[in-house]
């Protein structure tokens, strides 16, 4: 699927209110430039789900962040040494970062791998605040179950659409209400803004889908803490 970013922003606003900071703008285009090449999403109902979901995680901010806290008191917040492919040892704390709070050192250690990344994301954890990789790790978790064993295609799929029960992949039905508003906010977004390939064909500032999509990175296993982020409106 491709977007065009205007409309999206215009839609966005109407949706949500005019005011949004710089960094709030800049992190929704990045979302937007990854989405456009994310070929594995078809629908802008999965798209709406996964934004409102991030608008959510991420406190409102638009940007992949760390766990409020840096799991201070929880498990995974305690520092472990790791031993690195390069034979070098890492002292790290595998607290919730990125789009949707990545936790827990195997969780590192396998997305790591399943993303092509060797063991860095295990050895320097902080690189999943990088917007790429938090995005990949956002799609790839919630269209393959791998947070929860909940996925995308368990709740919306064909003429069913539950968004009430889609907040399963990431956290029970923690702010289930909230989430479902923002994401019936975001499919009217994205809906209205959504270049078909007719238009790319004509010029009209759209892409033709099947010569740009590009397949993303696959493979990731996840964990959530949206119990921690703020409501974020």
């Amino acid at each position: 699927m491709k977007f065009d970013h205007g409309k999206f922003f215009t839609a966005y606003k109407g949706q949500f209110g005019p005011n949004l900071s710089q960094s709030q703008v800049d992190g929704i285009e990045s979302m937007l430039t990854q989405l456009d090449s994310d070929a594995a999403v078809n629908d802008e109902r999965w798209a709406a789900y996964m934004f409102a979901t991030v608008k959510h995680e991420c406190d409102n901010k638009w940007q992949p962040i760390e766990e409020y806290g840096k799991g201070a008191g929880r498990p995974y917040g305690k520092a472990i040494t790791v031993k690195g492919s390069d034979g070098q040892t890492y002292t790290n704390k595998y607290y919730g970062r990125g789009y949707v709070q990545l936790t827990w050192d195997y969780n590192y250690k396998n997305l790591s791998t399943a993303l092509g990344l060797g063991d860095a994301l295990y050895t320097h954890p902080e690189k999943a605040l990088e917007p790429d990789v938090a995005y990949k790790v956002m799609s790839y978790g919630m269209r393959n179950g791998t947070f929860t064993g909940k996925k995308l295609s368990n709740y919306i799929d064909g003429s069913t659409c539950d968004y009430k029960n889609a907040r399963r992949i990431i956290n029970g039905l923690d702010k289930w209400e909230l989430i479902k508003g923002y994401a019936e906010k975001l499919e009217t977004c994205f809906t209205s803004s959504r270049v078909t390939a007719d238009a790319g064909a004509t010029g009209d500032g759209g892409v033709n889908e099947d010569a740009a999509a590009t397949t993303m990175g696959a493979g990731v296993t996840g964990g959530a803490a949206g119990g921690a982020m703020g409501d974020g409106a």
